[in-house]
Order: structure tokens, then sequence, then C-alpha cells
């Protein structure tokens, strides 16, 4: 028996070896993606913490406040009273209806329980609609700086990301002429994120229609409309390129309760959007994942139909703290800062700091320039290369008003060592 294995093991590696085969081949669709820069950051945060270095994460774009008390009480009535089986593919019809009483209520669209899906985070429901609408080749217009996950998406669909950049001077949003320049017999679909992830700006109700008035003229361009940080914003009233009544049958709204509702790790997201599309993303999800989690499906419905009293607290919260530490960066010479309007992020442009030294080691990007800020001022934040955008970094300030001016103070000093 020992000789038979032996012989077997001899000739698996002389066969192998003559005709060079891979023991461990991976798809080329996986070989194709990239891994997340901001998990990246975080998790290289978390391994100089375990060393017992201070570290303050600012790369994580995640709400520091806990689920809110009548919340998680609903999910736990729901285990009491045992929804511990699956879920409908499509979500709870209950959490359905609330998705469209929410989309009324707040913001004056019609949508009925067939046009919306539950899914396992507005991640999958980006996924979803991504894989649904978007074939081999075809073209999907990506304003840049871009949240790091929609490139990745479309790679793995097998379509073509065309970004469109708009620096500081536009406040990081494009505008008509841009979007119609981009436009392809290709395009296949527009994603836009208001208020944004990576750079916090917010698209102004004049600046949907103008896009919408490109769009109104290529009937066969789809929107795809990231809103997860609707209820994060500055200035008053949520707006969404949904609203306009000669593109709405191509808007795909992809929604959650991660960031208004400080639920990041109960995993419910949605989308609102045509029947056949809805349809098409039932079937996808029915095939690989089924129904979301039923105990989180219960609280992301009293989290829709309760006081919504919490989501205002959290909202101010983030507002002061978005004043802060934008008065402080402003302080801090090379640096270039504009006024975010939405989300918990800011997106800083440190051009001036990328090609200078410490130690005779240079700092070729901005990536080199957040793990510089990491190693020597323990802060952790992101090189603004993953989101298409080099020569900037991005700072998360869901943390505490403490933390902020801790840090702020730490990267001031850090970067006045690079000479």
């Amino acid at each position: 028996m020992l000789q038979t294995v032996v012989i077997l093991a001899i000739f698996a590696k002389f066969f192998t070896k003559k005709y060079k085969i891979d023991m461990n081949p991976l798809s080329a669709r996986l070989q194709s993606l990239s891994p997340s820069e901001t998990f990246a950051m975080a998790q290289k945060s978390n391994e100089l913490k375990v060393l017992g270095i201070d570290v303050i994460n600012m790369s994580v774009g995640e709400p520091d406040f806990a689920t809110p008390k009548h919340i998680k009480e609903a999910a736990k009535k729901a285990i009491n009273n045992n929804f511990s089986f699956y879920s409908p593919v499509p979500g709870f019809p209950e959490l359905r209806k609330a998705v469209c009483a929410k989309l009324k209520n707040e913001n004056n669209l019609d949508f009925e329980p067939a046009q919306i899906v539950i899914s396992g985070g507005a991640k999958q429901s980006l996924c979803n609609v991504i894989l649904s609408i978007v074939d081999k080749g075809e073209e999907v217009i990506i304003p840049a700086p871009y949240w790091v996950s929609y490139p990745e998406m479309v790679k793995i669909a097998e379509g073509k990301s065309i970004f469109v950049y708009a620096g500081i001077e536009q406040d990081y949003k494009i505008t008509a002429k841009q979007l119609e320049e981009a436009i392809t017999a290709k395009t296949r679909a527009l994603i836009l994120c208001s208020p944004s992830n990576p750079t916090g700006s917010v698209y102004s109700r004049e600046e949907l229609k103008s896009l919408a008035d490109v769009l109104a003229k290529h009937p066969n361009i789809f929107v795809i409309s990231d809103e997860i940080y609707e209820h994060i914003n500055y200035v008053g009233k949520h707006e969404s390129i949904a609203q306009f009544e000669k593109i709405r049958e191509r808007v795909i709204v992809i929604n959650g309760v991660s960031k208004g509702y400080a639920m990041t790790g109960w995993r419910i997201g949605w989308i609102a959007a045509p029947k056949w599309i809805a349809s098409a993303c039932g079937l996808l999800q029915g095939q690989y994942t089924s129904g979301a989690s039923s105990i989180s499906q219960k609280a992301a419905e009293a989290a829709y139909t309760g006081n919504q009293d919490c989501v205002e607290k959290m909202r101010v919260a983030f507002e002061r703290r978005k004043n802060l530490i934008t008065k402080l960066l402003k302080e801090i010479p090379g640096l270039k800062v504009n006024d975010p309007k939405g989300a918990f992020y800011i997106f800083v442009e440190c051009s001036h700091y990328v090609g200078k030294q410490f130690e005779g080691k240079k700092i070729e990007t901005a990536t080199d320039l957040a793990m510089y800020l990491l190693e020597q001022g323990h802060v952790a934040c992101v090189g603004g290369d993953a989101f298409g955008a080099p020569g900037h970094i991005r700072f998360s300030y869901a943390t505490s008003d403490k933390n902020i001016e801790k840090a702020v103070a730490r990267v001031k000093n850090t970067l006045a060592k690079l000479n």
C-alpha cells in the first residue's frame, strides 16, 4: 500500500511538472479582481492595534453608533416569535411594503412591493443589478472618484468601466457635458452615488436634472442610483434622480439600513426597480443566496416603520464632526479641502506631499502617503488611488470628536516630517 502511494505521488509530481498544470487554478474572473483597499487598510490598522499601538482608524465607512434600541428589540421579538425559517427570496412582504411607504413618504416615489427586492446588504443589491443588466463588453459609466467596488462588480459582469473624472474644483461632481461625451453605442448604465462615497459630495436637484436631460436622449441607458447615504446629508433634503418622469422607468434605486440606522452588520439592502429588473434580481439571488436574514429583515422593518428621531440624532452628530474635521484639516499646509455635504467622509487633495521623502523613503503615491500616516502617525486612512483619484486621501469621520482632534493633530505633525 505504501509503495502504491509513493508511486502515485511521484507520478503526480512528474505529470504536473511536465505539462505545467496549476493544481490551484482560479477562474480568470477571480484573477481579474482587486482586493478592497478600504478593508486592507482596516486590517493593517487592526494588526498594529494587536501590537499595542494606539491607532485611530479613519479608513472604514461604518457608523460608530450602536443600533437604536427599538430596532434591536424588534429583532429579539422576531427571535422569540420563531422567525428562524427561510425567508422569501425577494424579502418579507411587510418589509417590502415598508420600503414602498418610505419611498413615497420621503422621496415622493411610487413603487409596488413587487418592485422591491431585499438582499444581504446594499453591496449585494448593487451586484445583483449589474449582473442582471450588463452583458460582456457593455460599458458602464462610473464618475470618479468612485467607491472601490463599482468597477470590480462591472468586471464580474464582464462589462467595461468608463471613468469620468471630476476634481475638487468641481466639488467632485460630473457635469452633463462630461456625461454626454462619455456615452457611446455600447453604454448600458450609469452608476451614480449621492451622497457620495468617497467624497461626501451631494448632487443638487438642478444638477441631477441636467444629467437626466442627457439620459432622456439615450433610451437604452439605465441609471443605478446608489443612495445608501441618503439620511446622512447636510443640505436639508435628499434628491433622487428617480424623481424625473422621463427616465424613471430606467432608474434602479439602491438603498438599505446600514448607514442611516447604524446597522452595517445586520446586512440588509434593497433595490427599487422596474418589475422586470426586480424579477431578474430575484431569480439571480434565488440561485446563490436566497432570502436575506429573517431576523435582520424584521429589524429593518422596525427601522423604517418606527420613530425616526434616532436617524436625525446621528445625522446631527455627523454634521458636527464634519464641521470639526473640515476646519482642522484646512489648517494643515499643503492640503486642499472642500466642504462635503453628506455621508461621513472627507476627501482631501494631498498631491503637495506626493514626491516628498521621510528618512530617505520617497512617497510615490497617495497610497504610500496613507501607509506613511498609518506607520508613523498611527492614523488609518485610504489612498485616493483606490477610488480612481490619485493625489487624494479619504478620511472617515465616523468616530468621536476627541478622536478627530487627536487624529488630525497626528496627521499635521506627521506630514511636517516630510521633506
